[in-house]
C-alpha cells in the first residue's frame, strides 16, 4: 500500500526546502513581520526564489537565543515550525496557524498577502 501526499503536504515541503535555501542570513529576505497587540511575534513572510513563504511556530516555544522554551507553566514541549507557500489558490485553506504569549491564532492567507503587496514591513494586529 503506498500512501498518496496530499497537494497541501507537498506544497509546504517545497515551502519547507525554500526557506532552508536561504541559510543562515534569511532575515535579509523578510517581507514581513507579524506580531500581536502585545509585541509577541506570530510569524514571518519571507522572498524565496520558491515565492512567498510564511513561517510561524505553533505551540509554546522560546523567543530568542537566550530564552528557555516556555514549558514551565504548562509542561509542554517547544512549538511546532509551521511553513507554507502564501500563494492563495482555490485548493489552499485561507487559515494559517501561529502562536504567541498570548495564545493559537488563526492568520488569514489572504490578509496576510495583502500586507506583502502593501508594502508593510511588520503588522501589529489588533
Amino acid at each position: 500500500m503506498t500512501s498518496r501526499r496530499t497537494a497541501s503536504e507537498e506544497r509546504r515541503d517545497v515551502a519547507v526546502r525554500a526557506l532552508a535555501g536561504l541559510g543562515s542570513h534569511r532575515s535579509d529576505r523578510q517581507q514581513v513581520g507579524i506580531e500581536c497587540r502585545h509585541s509577541h511575534h506570530l510569524a514571518a513572510v519571507y522572498l524565496t526564489d520558491e515565492g512567498l513563504v510564511f513561517r510561524s511556530r505553533t505551540g509554546p516555544h522560546s523567543h530568542g537565543s537566550k530564552d528557555f522554551v516556555d514549558s514551565g507553566q504548562h509542561g509542554a514541549k517547544g512549538g511546532e515550525e509551521y511553513v507554507d507557500l502564501l500563494a492563495a489558490d482555490l485548493s489552499a485553506s485561507d487559515d494559517l496557524p501561529a502562536w504567541c504569549d498570548c495564545g493559537p491564532r488563526m492568520l488569514s492567507r489572504r490578509e496576510v498577502l495583502g500586507y506583502v503587496d502593501a508594502g508593510r514591513r511588520m503588522v501589529r494586529l489588533p
